[in-house]
């Protein structure tokens, strides 16, 4: 077949794709309201519909990730060649990465000052605080993390940091991999992509290996997309019916549009004007190569289960370099969270006002700093930002012991835990459109072959 009609075909099958899951985004939310909700008796994650679409989907994209990121890093560092030009990529996509995270937590803290969410009055205040206690004990899951990284000694700054550190120095790659722990992983990759770039002659056999692993893994990939749209479907239908859309028009209407309003300036302002400031490309027509991506991380709610369509995405529509895709991608899923940050400065600050308690700007700056930290070291998993969130309010609270100031009990999270799953769903689809920016950008550093760039544009 002809190239020309190669790609042709390939259009009509990602648009059929993108079609099938935006209609399986709208029959879930519909099959959800109306045939699963029910407020008396509200669905939990043992529902079939959860079951199923974590059969069908996630747990495909989940077998993926380990070998996935594995090979793609040590793929993607073999393909840079030069050692210093590998520390100037690195060292870009760290920045990319710092620089953005920072103005995201900066962004949420400065809505959440402003709109102040919280500033209920003393009636929804006093019924959100009883219910959040019960909802927090509902919650066995998330009480047992948190008493976990209590026990760890991670729920506070230092401990923070020593997670990072631990990962980026594992003991047992075998073991970092077994656990799913990707940074380590990233870090082994790493090591190895150096040697085997530095080995010349004698390791390029390596250097095709591993070319030819990345291709059979993205062919395992381009098939396990098309089960996108049956898992979407089930995965919506199934927060549908356990939130209810009435929660989002509810006393938390407040605290879920300010974050929402964070997400979107972030998405579809700071970062366009970046990726136009480096690339001086359409940002929106780059966003619509790459909605597959995007929907399948709104659908999933997990920037990890969602790398695999990516790095697909990015690379045959995005026209990202393969070096920048396979180095960038992994490691931002891993560490770049932008609307992550987001929200755990919106949802931080938020509770400290329903619960009266006035932060200065020093414990502002605490919430923007350990917020950053815990985004970074938030699994890319559904919801892993709330857990990650006792860090930030043990760090803020030890800051108020200082100076006599009614702290927060941790059960307060109880109160935004019913909403969380929405809200989560929208700060996976910023964390993975931050990712395929940063791609983008860096692809200006390391290009791939001018053919081979043509060819992943169409």
């Amino acid at each position: 077949m002809p190239p020309v009609c190669d790609t042709l075909s390939g259009m009509k099958r990602g648009n059929l794709l993108t079609l099938l899951i935006v209609i399986g985004l709208v029959a879930g939310c519909l099959f959800g309201q109306f045939a699963l909700y029910d407020a008396n008796d509200p669905i939990d994650g043992s529902h079939w519909t959860k079951q199923t679409g974590d059969l069908i989907l996630i747990r495909p994209l989940m077998l993926m990730i380990i070998p996935l990121v594995f090979v793609s890093v040590v793929a993607g560092v073999t393909s840079i060649g030069d050692p210093s030009k590998l520390g100037v990529v690195g060292g870009s996509t760290v920045l990319y990465y710092l620089v953005t995270m920072l103005l995201a937590v900066s962004l949420g803290a400065v809505l959440v000052s402003t709109l102040r969410p919280g500033n209920l009055d003393a009636d929804t205040q006093a019924r959100l605080q009883t219910g959040a206690a019960q909802e927090y004990e509902r919650s066995g899951g998330i009480a047992t993390t948190i008493q976990r990284a209590r026990e760890d000694r991670t729920d506070n700054l230092g401990g923070a940091w020593r997670n990072i550190l631990h990962q980026l120095i594992p003991r047992n790659l075998i073991d970092e991999m077994a656990q799913g722990r990707t940074l380590g992983v990233i870090v082994g990759a790493l090591m190895l992509g150096l040697a085997i770039a530095m080995g010349g002659t004698r390791t390029e056999i390596l250097v095709r290996v591993f070319e030819a692993l990345f291709d059979a893994i993205m062919r395992l990939v381009s098939w396990i997309i098309w089960l996108t749209p049956p898992g979407v479907f089930l995965l919506v239908a199934w927060t549908v019916g356990k939130i209810g859309f009435q929660e989002l028009v509810g006393p938390l209407s407040k605290y879920m549009l300010t974050v929402v309003i964070g997400l979107a300036i972030h998405g579809l302002i700071v970062l366009p004007l970046v990726l136009t400031l480096f690339t001086r490309r359409n940002p929106f027509q780059f966003m619509w190569q790459m909605r597959r991506a995007l929907m399948t991380a709104f659908g999933t709610d997990s920037s990890s289960a969602t790398l695999p369509v990516t790095i697909e995405s990015a690379e045959t529509e995005g026209g990202c370099s393969k070096r920048s895709a396979n180095f960038v991608l992994p490691l931002g899923a891993t560490i770049n969270m932008d609307g992550t940050a987001i929200y755990e400065a919106v949802a931080v600050v938020f509770l400290f006002q329903l619960y009266g308690i006035e932060l200065a700007f020093s414990e502002l700056l605490i919430v923007m700093i350990t917020a950053t930290l815990a985004a970074i070291g938030a699994a890319g998993i559904p919801s892993a930002g709330l857990v990650t969130m006792v860090i930030v309010i043990a760090a803020v609270n030890t800051s108020l012991g200082g100076r006599d100031v009614p702290q927060l009990p941790v059960s307060a999270i109880g109160v935004i835990i019913g909403v969380d799953r929405i809200i989560d769903m929208c700060r996976t689809t910023v964390n993975v459109w931050g990712d395929a920016v940063g791609a983008k950008i860096i692809t200006k550093i390391a290009p791939d072959t001018v053919e081979e760039l043509e060819a992943a544009r169409g």
